[in-house]
């Protein structure tokens, strides 16, 4: 079976995304300020690298103390949208899992906000560890949640149609750093002659 040709454009380059990420971090800064005990965690995979970039802005930046960086590996859909698990899957990295977050303010990062099922299971794993508050950082939100989840830090809103996909470059995992968007090719119909 052949995959549906598709239309690739460059939404956001290197450059783009890094001034993105700079007005992220002074967002999140914001946020922070003055919370003494902070934890940065990546949703594997793309959010992980997405993390430590803006963990070391708001280090180097915004002066925030070094925070705590973990990250959670959650899978629902596959890159290009096909749903993989009807229920999210969770998984806590066994190096994390000594650490007790209640009380601590927590700063959940990932690369889109599509539907939200991701999220808040995410947001309801972390909740159950009572921590002082959690808040969210996303590079790209599609403004299409279906459930009541939204994020406190976005980079970039896409409002795009639903057959549109976004697709986050983020090294290591891809070698440039940019967002695309994929719109599938529609069918040529001949016209019919009278």
């Amino acid at each position: 079976m052949n995959p549906t040709p598709a239309i690739r454009s460059c939404l956001y380059d290197r450059a783009e995304l890094e001034l993105l990420l700079d007005a992220m971090a002074q967002q999140a800064a914001r946020l922070l300020r003055g919370r003494r005990r902070v934890a940065v965690i990546g949703l594997l995979r793309r959010g992980a690298p997405l993390a430590d970039r803006l963990t070391e802005r708001l280090v180097r930046d915004h002066g925030l103390e070094h925070p705590l960086r973990l990250d959670l590996r959650v899978k629902r859909y596959a890159d290009d949208l096909t749903l993989l698990h009807p229920d999210t899957e969770l998984t806590e990295l066994t190096e994390h899992e000594a650490f007790d977050l209640g009380g601590w303010t927590l700063l959940v990062v990932d690369d889109v906000l599509y539907t939200g099922h991701s999220l808040l299971r995410v947001i309801d794993y972390l909740a159950r560890q009572q921590p002082a508050e959690i808040r969210v950082a996303v590079l790209a939100d599609r403004l299409a949640a279906t459930l009541p989840i939204a994020a406190d830090v976005v980079g970039a809103r896409l409002q795009i149609a639903p057959a549109g996909i976004i697709e986050c470059q983020v090294p290591p995992y891809e070698d440039d750093f940019r967002i695309e968007l994929l719109q599938p090719q529609r069918a040529v119909r001949p016209v019919p002659r009278e």
